[in-house]
């Protein structure tokens, strides 16, 4: 079986990999593994699954960088029998692929929104978003469950590619996740409006360039950092107050579930389908009312990636 992520140096997929590796040992399965050379590497993830088709492969896992751009790839590798299940990452549509193990990124976005709307309570929140890159479902996802969480949107169709927008966003920038990009972003974005006081970013990675940009700028400690992955740097990030709060997902297990019903298929037959939730946590050391959460020594146990 194959397993294709979006790169291969980011922490989160780092960890995939080790999981569905971990897995496919335990059960005795040979694990093929590709990934694009950066997020958002369409044609790198085409390739990779070519290989993975032409090597006989009874399933694929892929993490797609192009939720669009990759359905042609995946409609000829089911046509020739492979089952092919998206991880964290649905396809545009979710029905291109047999199945989705992942976050529900909306409420990964909602959460950190409920909890930003009881921080900034009394103040009028000047926001900046540090996106993912247009048109990605979980980029629009994350950002569209944060508006929706604050209370400053609503009625958004939780598959929606649109980021939707509101007047306290005074400044939205593409990081594609990145750490230098997303510092770059910040500066442009503090150039834009210096009274920027709460920061939405689609990852951890993202949050520490807009933290050192912050810094840079001598504002640290008057804006509000939220985010989404919950990898044990971005936990430290938590414990530092770099980060107010992040909501935390399960790479490790979106990876084994994944490779146990590909094994499943090739055994029985049986093909996945549907959606399945492998959970999200608000992660944060300054709780709010109203908002469930856990605090950092929690979110140390369950993170991923090196701590």
């Amino acid at each position: 079986m194959g397993l294709i992520t979006k790169t291969e140096t980011n922490p989160f997929f780092v960890k995939m990999k080790e999981g569905a590796q971990a897995k496919a040992t335990e059960l005795g399965v040979k694990l093929l593994t590709g990934a694009g050379a950066k997020d958002g590497d369409n044609e790198g993830q085409v390739t990779a699954m070519e290989n993975m088709i032409n090597a006989g492969a009874k399933g694929i896992l892929i993490t797609p960088s192009d939720t669009k751009a990759i359905v042609p790839s995946i409609e000829k590798a089911r046509a020739a029998g492979v089952v092919v299940i998206a991880l964290d990452t649905a396809t545009d549509p979710q029905s291109a692929s047999d199945a989705l193990f992942a976050t529900d990124n909306f409420k990964a976005g909602e959460l950190i929104g409920q909890w930003a709307g009881k921080k900034m309570a009394g103040k009028t929140p000047v926001i900046a978003t540090l996106d993912l890159q247009p048109g990605i479902t979980v980029g629009a996802q994350r950002h569209n469950g944060f508006l929706q969480g604050m209370g400053l949107v609503s009625g958004i169709a939780a598959d929606s590619t649109d980021l939707a927008t509101s007047k306290e966003v005074v400044c939205a920038q593409d990081t594609h996740g990145d750490q230098t990009e997303g510092q770059t972003a910040m500066e442009n974005c503090l150039s834009k409006n210096s009274d920027i006081n709460l920061v939405y970013t689609i990852n951890e990675p993202a949050a520490f360039g807009a933290y050192t940009a912050l810094k840079n700028a001598g504002k640290e400690k008057d804006v509000v950092i939220v985010s989404v992955d919950g990898g044990c740097q971005g936990v430290q990030g938590v414990v530092d107050g770099k980060i107010a709060a992040t909501s935390q997902q399960y790479p490790l297990k979106m990876a084994s579930l994944g490779v146990e019903a590909i094994v499943n298929y090739a055994k029985t037959g049986t093909k996945p389908t549907g959606y399945t939730d492998t959970g999200v946590t608000l992660i944060t050391d300054k709780a709010q009312a109203g908002v469930d959460s856990k605090d950092s020594a929690y979110g140390t146990a369950n993170c991923w990636g090196n701590k």
